[in-house]
């Protein structure tokens, strides 16, 4: 479906950059490099896996099953959920699994961590899985890598992190929520 989809934008690309090079009355050396750029940059653009949710690692890591019986180990993007021995780190496995575990998702994602799993938002039945996650309290707002997110998510995200802190949803019941990032260091 990914290569699929892939595809269907280059060829797209293809025709827009054809129509300007003829309109334009350029050369074919520059319709060739344009078409070159324009799919190097499409290459650049979030691609899509469906598939069924299969596995939960924590709060913060799926494993999907595809469409060919691959599966992808996924980290959800923009938020970060306390560890499995940290408080909240089982509720909040137990969130993300009434939300997501065997059920088909979609997955929008343009790199993968430095331990080889996608980074992506999690799609399930519309819904923005990561942000769920943050929204009632069972994530933190990853702010180390909110660059990484459209400017609209991280304003989504930041809002959706204030808003459960002000209610005291989830772990901000407690009042002293150590971040993960800070209790993986101490962890070491």
């Amino acid at each position: 479906m990914q290569k699929l989809q892939i595809v269907k934008r280059g060829k797209e690309l293809l025709l827009v950059v054809q129509r300007w090079a003829l309109q334009a009355g350029r050369t074919y050396a520059a319709y060739v490099f344009l078409l070159a750029f324009f799919l190097a940059a499409n290459s650049a653009i979030a691609a899509t896996l469906e598939g069924r949710v299969v596995a939960l690692n924590d709060g913060d890591t799926v494993t999907v099953l595809d469409e060919r019986n691959v599966q992808h180990k996924i980290r959800l993007a923009g938020s970060d959920a306390p560890e499995k021995r940290q408080d909240y780190g089982n509720k909040s496995r137990q969130y993300l699994a009434a939300l997501v575990f065997d059920k088909n998702v979609l997955v929008e994602w343009d790199k993968h961590d430095r331990y080889g799993r996608i980074l992506g938002k999690v799609v399930v039945n519309g819904r923005d899985a990561n942000l769920a996650m943050v929204s009632v309290g069972m994530a933190w707002h990853y702010k180390r890598y909110e660059k990484e997110q459209s400017e609209s998510d991280r304003k989504v995200y930041a809002e959706a992190e204030f808003q459960a802190r002000a209610e005291r949803r989830g772990l901000w019941q407690t009042p002293n929520a150590v971040p993960p990032w800070d209790f993986r260091r101490g962890a070491r």
